[in-house]
């Protein structure tokens, strides 16, 4: 079994987690970012590249080249780097086809099809259902994961798999499934999928946000230690339990702060859109969330 090296890179403003993904065989340098973060002051309303720019530095240290920039679903929370990451190194910037339904659900929000194409386009590459592809010489393959939205994709990459928002450590246990087109039916299904993979792989999780004063943030967890201490979706949860719990947190649950620019840029591979003499703008559509 194939097992890639992976380098975990936090950002604390987000609770994000950005892997570079790159083979153990040191003749095949091509790599993969997976879930980049450009940072973001909702106040001020401007950008900054710190935390993609570490990640650039550290490719660059290893003296890899950028094949992938893969996204595991339109966030929420934070902004992606992606179109910056590929300025800068190259790569095709990846997602799962059901990013389609995300970006017309979200049309009628932001009315934004002038410079949001609703066909994809933005991204290079819409990855089919079970598709699989390479990273250097490390096998991947797609598993479509739905629930925290109708979109997200893990990447299972050798004996690693990158889940985003579908699980997280078992002390955390499951992302929100209340955003348009969520359904923890469907996350309580998607969880199942990922437990069924061998009890050695290493699930990598999008966000960690640690219980209080308990430990430092932390990035994986092995299948086993899911299926028998996730505080949500562990295998002595049953669906029932799953969903009535989740429902009732997710009930009245505050927005996340940056999830208007976010959605936005992340539609368009984190582009903020098109310029009006010289500016870009953030749409801030009133009374519709």
């Amino acid at each position: 079994m194939h097992t890639p090296n992976v380098r975990g890179f936090f950002d604390p403003a987000t609770a994000t987690w950005t892997y570079v993904v790159w083979s153990t065989n040191n003749a095949v340098a091509q790599c993969a970012v997976i879930d980049s973060v450009l940072d973001y002051d909702i106040y001020s309303c401007t950008t900054k590249t710190t935390s993609a720019d570490a990640v650039i530095d550290f490719i660059q240290e290893k003296r890899l080249s950028l094949q992938w920039i893969l996204e595991t679903h339109i966030h929420a929370d934070h902004i992606t780097a992606a179109h910056y990451l590929q300025q800068k190194l190259g790569g095709t910037i990846a997602i799962s086809k059901h990013i389609l339904a995300i970006v017309h659900t979200w049309e009628a929000y932001f009315q934004n099809s002038a410079d949001t194409p609703q066909d994809g386009r933005q991204f290079d590459h819409l990855f089919e259902d079970d598709e699989e592809f390479t990273i250097a010489d490390l096998p991947a393959k797609i598993m479509y994961t739905p629930g925290h939205t109708p979109a997200d994709t893990s990447y299972i990459i050798g004996n690693a798999v990158f889940v985003g928002d579908a699980m997280f450590l078992p002390d955390v246990g499951s992302g929100r499934c209340d955003f348009p087109g969520g359904s923890a039916e469907d996350a309580y299904d998607s969880s199942r999928k990922l437990l069924a993979l061998p009890g050695d792989y290493r699930m990598y999780v999008g966000h960690d946000y640690p219980p209080e004063g308990m430990r430092g943030p932390r990035c994986m967890a092995t299948i086993d230690q899911q299926q028998q201490t996730n505080n949500r979706l562990s295998y002595s949860v049953d669906k029932h339990s799953f969903i009535a719990r989740r429902n009732a947190d997710d009930t009245g649950k505050p927005v996340p702060h940056l999830l208007l620019p976010s959605i936005q840029a992340n539609l368009r591979a984190g582009q903020f859109g098109e310029a009006v003499n010289g500016v870009q703008f953030v749409k801030l559509p009133v009374n519709m969330l």
